[in-house]
C-alpha cells in the first residue's frame, strides 16, 4: 500500500507505462524520484509536481524511441550511447534508460557502460540503497522493487551502499562526495563502512573531473544543513583533494570567536546563511562566500604583544586564495569574481563604529557594489558568538546601517555612485587630454561625492577648478613620470 501522494504520479505515468506494457517491456520509476515520493514534499524540500522523473526499462534505446514516439512532445538522444533517451510530455521531463551497469577503470575519468538484463543488477550498481529502489509500473498494480533495503534505510535515516562501499566508490569515485551531499540533504547518518571506505579511498576522487566535483559540491552547499556533509568531508580527508585550505582552518584558533576554531566558526556562518524571501541575494554565492570568508587566516596568522594572535589583511589574502581555488575547481568567471570580491570586503562593516554618517554609508555601498545584498546577509551571518549581548549589538548595528542606506538612497542615487562630473567634462573644463590628470581629478571628485554627497554643478565645478589650481603642477609631474616609466 503506497502513500496517497503516489496516486497522482502513478496516474500521470500510466499512459507511458501502457505503451511499454503493450510492447512487452517492463518500465520502472527509479532512483531519487522513488525516494522523494516516500519522503514527501515537506521533508524532501521538493515540489514533486516540478521534478523530472528517471525510469529504467528492459527496452533498448532504439525500442524506447519507437515506444514513446506516439505521446512524446519532444525527444532528445544526447545520452543514447549511455542507454538514455530523454523526452517531454506536457510540462514533465523524463529520462528513460536501458537497465545498465557502469564502472570506472582504475585510471579513467569516464564510466564504461554495460547494459544489464534485469532490474536487480541495475539497482545493484546505483550509489546508495535509498536510491536503489524501483517502482514497477507495467504490472497490474505498482510493485516496489527494493532488494537492498533502501526503504528501511530511508526510514532509519541511514546511508548505505547496495554493494560494498569500496566497490561502489571504485565504480564511481564521485559517490564519495555525493555521500556528503545526502548526509546534509536528507540528514542521514553514514554507515561506518562508508566512512571507512571514503577515508581509505579519498585520493580516488582525483580521477574525477573538476567540473563534476564542483557541480556536486555546489549541490551540497545549497542544502539546508550543509555542515553535516562538510564535517564528513573534513573528517574523512576527502576535502583535501579539492579544497585543502578548508582543513587547514581547523588548526587556527580565532581570537574573536574564542569558543571556536576558525573552521568551526566558518561552518557555523555557512549554515547561518539560509533562504530568506524578505531579502534579495544570491543564496549559492553567499554560501560560498561564507565558506571562504576566513580562508586567509592560516596564512596571515601572527602574534602581537598585548593583543595575542592576529590575522592582519586576511580578507585580501583570502580573496586571492579564493580566486585561485575556485579557478582550479572550474567555476565560471562570474562566480569567481562575485565570491572573491565578497571575501575581500567581508570585514568592511567592522571598520565602522556606531553612528553611520552619510559618507560612511556611501563608502560601504560603493565598496559592496552589485553585491550589497549578499554582503549584508554575510555580515549578519558572520555573528556566531554565544554571547547574546554581543550578538544583539551586532544585529542592532546592522539594522542601523541598513536603515541609513535606505535613508541616504532616498535622497541620492546610491545604486550608481560616481563623480558628479564625467571624464569628458573634466577634460573640457581643465583643457587636458585623457590621461593621469583626468584620473586624478575623477578620484578627487569621487572623494567629494562619498564624503559630501551631491553638491550641484556650479559648486562642484568651482571645487574642481580650485583643486586644479593647487595641484596642476604635481599632476603634470605625475604624467611625465608615468610616461618615462612606460618607455
Amino acid at each position: 500500500m503506497f502513500p496517497p501522494r503516489f496516486a497522482p504520479i502513478l496516474q500521470e505515468m500510466e499512459p507511458l507505462a501502457a505503451l511499454f506494457r503493450e510492447a512487452g517491456h517492463r518500465l520502472f520509476l527509479v532512483g531519487g524520484s522513488v525516494r522523494d515520493l516516500f519522503i514527501g514534499e515537506s521533508d524532501a524540500g521538493t515540489d514533486l509536481s516540478l521534478i523530472d522523473f528517471d525510469a529504467t526499462t528492459t527496452a533498448t534505446p532504439d525500442q524506447i524511441k519507437k515506444i514513446v514516439n506516439p505521446i512524446a512532445d519532444a525527444l532528445w538522444t544526447q545520452g543514447e550511447r549511455f542507454g538514455t533517451i530523454g523526452l517531454k510530455i506536457g510540462e514533465r521531463t523524463y529520462e528513460i534508460t536501458t537497465h545498465r551497469a557502469e564502472a570506472y577503470s582504475p585510471d579513467s575519468r569516464k564510466p564504461e557502460v554495460q547494459f544489464a538484463t534485469d532490474i536487480e543488477t541495475d539497482l545493484s550498481r546505483r550509489d546508495f540503497t535509498i536510491n536503489a529502489m524501483a517502482l514497477e509500473l507495467t504490472t497490474d498494480t505498482p510493485v516496489l522493487v527494493d532488494p537492498f533495503g533502501g526503504l528501511a534505510d530511508l526510514m532509519a535515516r541511514v546511508l548505505r551502499t547496495p554493494l560494498s562501499a569500496e566497490e561502489s566508490f571504485s565504480d564511481d569515485p564521485l559517490r564519495m562526495l555525493r555521500a556528503a551531499r545526502f548526509i546534509s540533504q536528507l540528514e542521514v547518518a553514514p554507515d561506518p563502512s562508508i566512512t571507512a571506505a571514503v577515508t581509505a579511498m579519498a585520493d580516488r576522487l582525483t580521477i574525477v573531473s573538476a567540473e563534476r566535483v564542483r557541480i556536486e559540491f555546489d549541490r551540497l552547499m545549497t542544502t539546508k544543513r550543509p555542515t553535516f556533509g562538510l564535517w564528513f568531508l573534513v573528517d574523512t580527508g576527502l576535502v583535501d583533494h579539492f579544497l585543502p585550505e578548508m582543513k587547514l582552518m581547523r588548526l587556527e584558533q580565532d581570537p574573536i570567536h574564542r569558543h571556536k576554531d576558525v573552521l568551526t566558526h566558518t561552518l557555523a556562518v555557512v549554515e547561518n546563511v539560509q533562504l530568506d524571501p524578505t531579502r534579495e541575494f544570491d543564496f549559492r554565492i553567499t554560501r560560498l562566500a561564507a565558506l571562504y570568508h576566513d580562508i586567509g587566516k592560516p596564512r596571515t596568522r601572527g602574534f602581537k604583544e598585548g593583543k595575542g594572535v592576529t590575522f592582519h589583511h586576511h580578507e585580501v589574502v583570502g580573496a586571492r586564495m579564493t580566486r585561485e581555488r575556485m579557478k582550479a575547481m572550474k567555476y565560471p568567471n562570474a562566480d569567481i569574481e562575485a565570491v572573491s570580491e565578497l571575501v575581500a570586503i567581508s570585514g568592511r562593516f567592522h571598520t565602522y563604529q556606531m553612528g553611520w554618517t552619510d559618507s560612511a554609508v556611501r563608502r560601504y555601498v560603493r565598496d559592496a557594489g552589485e553585491y550589497l545584498g549578499e554582503l549584508n546577509v554575510l555580515v549578519r551571518c558572520d555573528c556566531t558568538t554565544r554571547n547574546e549581548k554581543k550578538a544583539k549589538i551586532l544585529s542592532r548595528r546592522m539594522d542601523e546601517m541598513e536603515a541609513r542606506i535606505a535613508e541616504v538612497a532616498a535622497r541620492e542615487e546610491l545604486a550608481s555612485l560616481r563623480p558628479e562630473i564625467d571624464g569628458q567634462h573634466v577634460m573640457e573644463l581643465l583643457g587636458v587630454p585623457a590621461g593621469p590628470a583626468v584620473g586624478a581629478a575623477l578620484e578627487f571628485l569621487m572623494d567629494i561625492r562619498l564624503e559630501e554627497g551631491i553638491l550641484g554643478e556650479e559648486v562642484i565645478v568651482a571645487r574642481l577648478r580650485e583643486w586644479w589650481a593647487i595641484n596642476a603642477d604635481d599632476v603634470s609631474k605625475l604624467k611625465r613620470t608615468r610616461r618615462a616609466e612606460n618607455r
